[in-house]
């Protein structure tokens, strides 16, 4: 009979009770966030609540997103091994270790480059630095040098997809990102084919501000 660590069974128990439960379906990303230490991306005195249901405060008013929106995030951009991922928040680095487990490459970008540091920390430490490059500076205006993307996640809410983003989609790419006011977003899935974005709401939802140039001005963050 296998023994399971003390967070082995909890990452087992959350995918069970919050993620199967609530209607993720993909089974790849079900083995992911089975796999993944959350626990390793919060901070030391936060690590018995990793698995719980809830966001949790990472640092300079950023937070690592509660299980279910990761999951869900992943799932609606159905990343295949080798597709060409943009991050758009960096946080904890957590979603992209998901992205890279998958077998995605992924480029992720943080303003906040002690947070950046941290996480690239994190990312070196468990083995996916390989597969994911990770960037400081303005995502709200992506990262054109390597693009086109087949998926972008944006981990932060605006009023409006940045144009830059959708720009930086291949034919065919997806794009999630929560849009709305700051007292309540839904997350969208935009889909684009040739010229047209196709988009639909996914669920209610409540982000940080999306800071940049094509994001919030920084006073909106709080």
């Amino acid at each position: 009979m296998e023994i399971l660590t003390s967070y082995e069974a909890e990452r087992l128990e959350m995918v069970r009770t919050q993620l199967r439960a609530r209607g993720i379906r993909d089974e790849r990303v079900l083995g992911a966030m089975a796999s993944v230490p959350r626990h390793e991306f919060v901070r030391s005195e936060q690590a018995q609540a990793a698995y719980e249901d809830r966001a949790l405060p990472i640092g300079a008013w950023e937070t690592i997103s509660q299980p279910y929106i990761v999951a869900l995030m992943t799932e609606a951009v159905a990343v295949r091994p080798g597709d060409r991922v943009l991050e758009v928040g960096t946080g904890s680095g957590y979603q992209a270790a998901i992205l890279a487990h998958l077998g995605a490459r992924v480029w992720t970008m943080e303003r906040n480059p002690k947070l950046a540091a941290e996480a690239r920390r994190r990312l070196e430490d468990l083995g996916y630095a390989s597969s994911v490059e990770l960037l400081v500076g303005d995502g709200s205006a992506g990262y054109p040098a390597a693009a086109p993307y087949d998926a972008i996640l944006v981990t932060a809410a605006a009023l409006r997809v940045p144009p830059a983003l959708l720009d930086q989609l291949a034919d065919g790419g997806r794009l999630v990102m929560p849009v709305g006011a700051p007292s309540g977003q839904d997350l969208q899935l935009i889909v684009k084919t040739g010229d047209r974005t196709i988009t639909r709401n996914l669920v209610p939802c409540q982000f940080v501000p999306l800071l940049g140039e094509d994001g919030r001005p920084a006073a909106g963050r709080g």
